[in-house]
């Protein structure tokens, strides 16, 4: 049984959270502490951000274990407690998705959170994919036993982590896994993967859904998407991106996507084929309410600006520049 694929032929399209960070900050997370921490000592904390996106409509919420490799936690001198931080972040999302589940019937799919490393792989780094593969292993013990129904591998840019990360995952765990990459200037990662690139090379790996999260703007992660779906017309494809762009107002950074730009956005990528929404940073229960609410019709899109053509030029500069990068595609 795959408990994806059976949530999406019973719904359609499904909505995925939105940021846990600023969640978190606004609960009083300081700057700098290890968000992973807060699994175990503000766990009720934790368990309302969950709430909050399930309220707002989410059908898939994602763990709060980030940065819950031994690589990320070591930095904060926590590497020891690696399975149990993740099993505390699969137990708090958990009990969020259980308490809903109990009140309304409604099930909400519990995704195992799993970020970069950090590190650079071999030759242009340290770390080599047995390393990287053990890392992903064992914090994807932790997320398994704390109750996940999928593992969520996200925000990558090198396809060469993804598949360690796939290949430490289901060395312990039969669970489902989706991957998603981040998509910055003309629609390529920070590595120089496009997403031809990434949706020919997961797709072998029989990665269950894959995507684009995160990223530099809007305009970059459609094009991406939209470059994955004409690779591939039959993958499950997999859209989180974050509110609009970054701005600095004073001391604090806003995004400049409101709800109503993120709700748009989900049409257009339900329109493009993509059946896994939601959004990333910058983005909170509000903008996932809206874009639920606008997904099923209850509002109707809200007529927003956004340059569509924008999104074509960086289709156009990928055929310009051809397929292939001279960095490290793989």
């Amino acid at each position: 049984m795959n408990v994806l694929h059976d949530l999406l032929a019973e719904r359609g399209t499904l909505l995925i959270d939105g940021a846990m960070g600023t969640e978190l900050f606004a609960r009083g997370l300081g700057s700098g502490d290890p968000p992973e921490m807060w699994n175990v000592d503000h766990p009720d904390r934790v368990t309302a951000v969950h709430a909050d996106y399930i309220n707002a409509g989410s059908d898939i919420v994602l763990t709060n274990s980030f940065g819950g490799t031994g690589f990320r936690l070591k930095l904060h001198k926590l590497d020891d407690r690696c399975i149990e931080l993740n099993r505390a972040a699969a137990q708090v999302a958990r009990a969020a998705a259980d308490a809903h589940l109990a009140e309304t019937g409604r099930r909400v799919l519990v995704a195992g959170s799993m970020g970069p490393t950090g590190e650079l792989l071999e030759p242009m780094g340290s770390m080599t994919p047995a390393t990287c593969a053990d890392a992903f292993r064992e914090q994807a013990i932790g997320l398994d036993e704390g109750g996940a129904d999928l593992l969520w591998i996200e925000t990558m840019s090198h396809l060469d982590e993804i598949a360690a990360a796939v290949e430490g995952a289901r060395s312990v765990s039969d669970l489902p896994v989706c991957a998603t990459l981040s998509f910055d200037t003309a629609g390529r990662t920070m590595m120089g993967v496009s997403g031809e690139d990434a949706v020919n090379r997961l797709a072998e790996l029989g990665v269950d859904a894959i995507g684009a999260n995160c990223g530099n703007n809007l305009a970059d992660t459609e094009a991406a998407l939209y470059e994955m779906r004409a690779a591939n017309p039959d993958v499950l494809l997999i859209s989180k991106a974050n509110a609009g762009m970054p701005e600095w107002h004073g001391t604090e950074l806003h995004y400049s996507g409101e709800p109503e730009v993120m709700a748009a956005h989900a049409v257009r990528q339900r329109e493009a084929g993509i059946q896994i929404i939601g959004a990333c940073c910058g983005s909170s229960p509000k903008h996932l309410a809206m874009m639920r609410q606008v997904l099923d019709g209850d509002l109707p899109v809200p007529e927003v600006e956004f340059e569509v053509a924008v999104v074509r030029q960086v289709l156009k500069g990928r055929q310009r520049t051809g397929r292939r990068s001279s960095r490290p595609q793989r």
